[in-house]
């Protein structure tokens, strides 16, 4: 009998590093990592299909510690990627990869039933087309668009633009970006004019977000809320964080407005902290209360 959860995530963990000035550390990331630890801290019933190598098997045990499910692929390599944060203090930062574990297959795709699949992807070719087209076969779709604007670029990851945007698009439920892939999308600076051009390309509804904040589209009406962070210490993993908190509360009931000031309100807290959100969720409501 085929297990059912609320979401099934599917990306690449990051064997990574991160750089803030001239502090280095070794950490794990990936939109499935921080993205999978507040859907699973919201109560929703999580499995994470990831690929790795069986060497780096420890890095699913936060996951599972979690209370999430992991379906791994065994791949030679695990993807690793170096965020550069040459000010510590600023948004700007400069991604070198470390390594690649390859493009997702169809036949990667547990067989399981889910009320959302959430492609987060976080490197160039990751996902294709044909793998994309599968994953919308079995449900809802939010994708994260990251890794498809990623390219290689000598020894950088940079973003850059999207060939079959066009066909991926309308598969998509709910689509996030940040100003800078909405931009390369779209050739649009106005963060107004950018996601509701994407939002014509198909996707219900699209998530934004910026330094400052997230914007939110659903039905033609755009919905604003702003991050207040003291600090940007838990930087690294701010859009998983956001987007995972909005699609969350969502499959909980909320409508986009309520959905959107949550999201800001626990991606608030967790960029002072390095790491997944590990919060309560009385803490967000506390917060979500003064924004």
């Amino acid at each position: 009998m085929k297990t059912d959860y609320d979401v099934v995530a599917i990306g690449h963990l990051d064997k990574g590093r991160i750089v803030r000035g001239s502090e280095s550390r070794e950490a794990v990331g990936g939109a499935v990592y921080y993205g999978g630890a507040v859907l699973a801290r919201l109560g929703l019933k999580v499995a994470v299909v990831t690929r790795l190598a069986k060497e780096d098997a420890w890095m699913l045990e936060e996951l599972r510690s979690f209370g999430i499910e992991v379906f791994p692929v065994w791949t030679p390599e695990t993807t690793g990627i170096e965020n550069y944060h040459p000010d510590p203090d600023s948004d700007f930062r400069i991604c070198r990869p470390l390594g690649f574990a390859g493009t997702f297959r169809e036949e990667d795709l547990p067989d399981v039933e889910a009320r959302l699949f959430y492609v987060g992807t976080i490197f160039a070719d990751e996902v294709d087309l044909p793998f994309l087209q599968a994953v919308a076969a079995r449900g809802p779709l939010a994708l994260d668009a990251q890794g498809c604007l990623r390219k290689l670029v000598g020894d950088e990851l940079v973003t850059d633009g999207w060939p079959w945007a066009r066909e991926a698009l309308p598969l998509v439920r709910y689509l996030k970006v940040d100003d800078k892939e909405a931009k390369a999308l779209t050739g649009k600076g106005d963060r107004a004019m950018a996601i509701r051009e994407l939002a014509a390309l198909g996707p219900r509804e699209v998530v934004l977000t910026h330094q400052g904040g997230v914007a939110v589209l659903s039905e033609g009406e755009i919905y604003e809320a702003p991050f207040r962070p003291r600090s940007l210490a838990g930087r690294t993993g701010r859009g998983d964080s956001c987007f995972s908190a909005y699609l969350g509360r969502r499959l909980l009931g909320d409508e986009p407005r309520q959905a959107a000031r949550f999201a800001a309100a626990l991606t608030t807290l967790k960029l002072e902290r390095p790491g997944p959100f590990r919060g309560s969720l009385e803490e967000v409501h506390r917060l979500l209360a003064t924004l």
